[in-house]
């Protein structure tokens, strides 16, 4: 009789094997084994594992894997497990995509490695090419010296027209004319209001022309505003001149103009200067000084004191380089442009030999002498005849060699209106008569401009016949066209220009020229970037 722990054993084996955790059951049914349901102690450990790896039973925390049954395991000792491995599909969208991708990469990358390709768009206009000169004023000027040595004192403004008979200066050999003016109150009275007026008007003038390459003229600025303060103030010195003269018995000396003109105080050995004496040294501002008296100050007898220009007629010479000679060879007169003073007008023109003999250009005027009273030299502008037409860049122009072709020779074949020329053509049956149309450049009147191409219909040796005769003409005849690289196309065209100006920067084309540039086309900004029948654009 077997024992009771042998019965209770075979009890549980029983009813594990009964229960729904067998194999069978637990991997078609997907059947969860729950604490609740285990009465044993042995489930089969198996069954669950190959459950999980088949995926038919996800994980749980509640699920407890129990030992399998040894009948179990000796049963399935031997099985070998194969996973589950799924096939790879083959994605056809992702391989597009990708492809695509890399050739937008490839693109992004090209396109920053490649040299950037500038253009300009032609526009109607003209240059401004105005020639810039610094030249030397000579006037008719006589130079005034004191009689006598004293103080002196001015009661005329520089650049005023003095008449005959009218008060320049007086000479005070003791100096206590100066002292009276103070002590009567003449030089701290005020100014009127005009003449202050006046005063500001000169200074926002000078101060709207200022520039740090002409930073001396603020010495003359100071001049001027000097003299006329000077001026301002000496009308009511002149009122009570003689009644103080009187009153102190002062004796002093009063000068007055023999002649008429307009007066200047500034004396730097240019007076008498003739275009005759006028060598390049001349234009030289570094030697060049100018003394200036003002009032109160000590004088020697025999010292200039003041000069004046009796005539309006005045002159500017200044230095002409060969090119300027040739450019002004046909001119009588010239548009002459003052920017310092915003002053246009026209002045007679004429050349002279210098003492060091070179040629050197010289403009006469008979007007706005007292205005350029205090200067010797002055920076004026020649106007230069400006042309109308296109607009375009100095870099954008380059040459090409072009053969030119009679147009007498030119004919239309077929049904096209195209130009072409009729050829010679050598082969085996012997020499034939072709007729090749021209991809005409430009033209004049007795040519047409083909360019030269190695791989054209046209090359040097070639014959072309005149229509309607057997006149034949060799080609090799080549002319040197400037021209730019047309691109509205998308692809560089070489298209001829006619110049008519030019500065350091642009040149004027000529418009509406056949086979030319038109207003809005579109250029390479610099021509030695391109070649002929580059693609720029796809």
């Amino acid at each position: 009789m077997a024992s009771k722990k042998h019965r209770k054993k075979a009890a549980c084996r029983t009813r594990v094997n009964r229960m729904p955790c067998a194999e069978g059951s637990l991997f078609l049914n997907d059947t969860r084994v729950k604490r609740s349901q285990i009465r044993c102690k042995l489930v089969c450990r198996r069954i669950f594992e190959l459950g999980i790896i088949g995926g038919k039973i996800p994980f749980d925390p509640n699920i407890i894997v129990l030992k399998e049954s040894p009948g179990s395991m000796s049963k399935k000792k031997n099985r070998k497990i194969i996973p589950y491995r799924r096939p790879h599909n083959l994605n056809v969208g992702v391989i597009i995509f990708g492809i695509i991708f890399l050739y937008m990469l490839f693109n992004i990358f090209a396109y920053f490695r490649r040299d950037k390709v500038q253009f300009y768009e032609v526009v109607e206009g003209g240059i401004v090419n105005n020639k810039q000169y610094t030249g030397l004023i000579l006037r008719d000027e006589q130079v005034r010296n004191a009689q006598n040595s004293g103080y002196i004192n001015y009661y005329l403004r520089e650049g005023k027209r003095a008449s005959v008979g009218t008060r320049i200066y007086s000479l005070d050999e003791t100096g206590r004319l100066d002292s009276l003016l103070k002590e009567n109150g003449v030089e701290n009275q005020a100014l009127p209001d005009e003449n202050l007026a006046d005063l500001k008007k000169q200074l926002s003038s000078y101060v709207l022309s200022m520039s740090d390459e002409k930073f001396d003229s603020i010495y003359d600025a100071r001049y001027s505003l000097e003299a006329s303060v000077m001026e301002y103030s000496s009308f009511s010195a002149l009122d009570q001149l003689d009644k103080i003269s009187q009153d102190s018995s002062l004796v002093f000396e009063q000068v007055r103009s023999d002649t008429a003109g307009v007066v200047s105080y500034g004396i730097d050995s240019y007076e008498s200067l003739q275009p005759s004496d006028i060598e390049a040294e001349s234009f030289n501002k570094a030697n060049y000084t100018k003394n200036i008296h003002k009032s109160g100050d000590l004088i020697e007898s025999g010292t200039p004191a003041y000069k004046i220009a009796s005539s309006e007629n005045w002159s500017i010479v200044f230095p002409l380089s060969n090119d300027d000679a040739s450019l002004y060879a046909d001119k009588t007169s010239l548009s002459v442009d003052f920017k310092d003073y915003d002053l246009k007008t026209t002045a007679d023109y004429s050349t002279f030999t210098g003492k060091d003999g070179a040629v050197y250009g010289k403009l006469d005027m008979n007007r706005y002498m007292a205005q350029f009273i205090m200067d010797r030299f002055i920076d004026f502008e020649i106007e230069q005849p400006q042309a109308k037409g296109l607009k375009i860049p100095v870099s954008a122009v380059t040459e090409k060699n072009f053969y030119m072709l009679p147009k007498s020779y030119a004919a239309q074949g077929g049904d096209s209106m195209d130009i072409g020329f009729n050829k010679e053509i050598y082969d085996a049956n012997g020499t034939s008569i072709l007729f090749v149309p021209a991809n005409i450049g430009f033209e004049d009147d007795e040519f047409y401009y083909i360019a030269v191409d190695e791989e054209g219909d046209f090359k040097a040796g070639d014959y072309i016949v005149r229509p309607e005769s057997s006149d034949r003409y060799q080609i090799g005849r080549t002319s040197s066209l400037k021209g730019v690289y047309n691109i509205n196309k998308g692809y560089t065209v070489f298209t001829q220009v006619e110049i008519l100006d030019s500065n350091s920067e642009y040149y004027t084309i000529k418009n509406n020229v056949t086979y030319g540039l038109s207003v809005y086309d579109h250029i390479v900004l610099d021509a030695s970037s391109v070649g002929e029948g580059q693609l720029l654009y796809q």
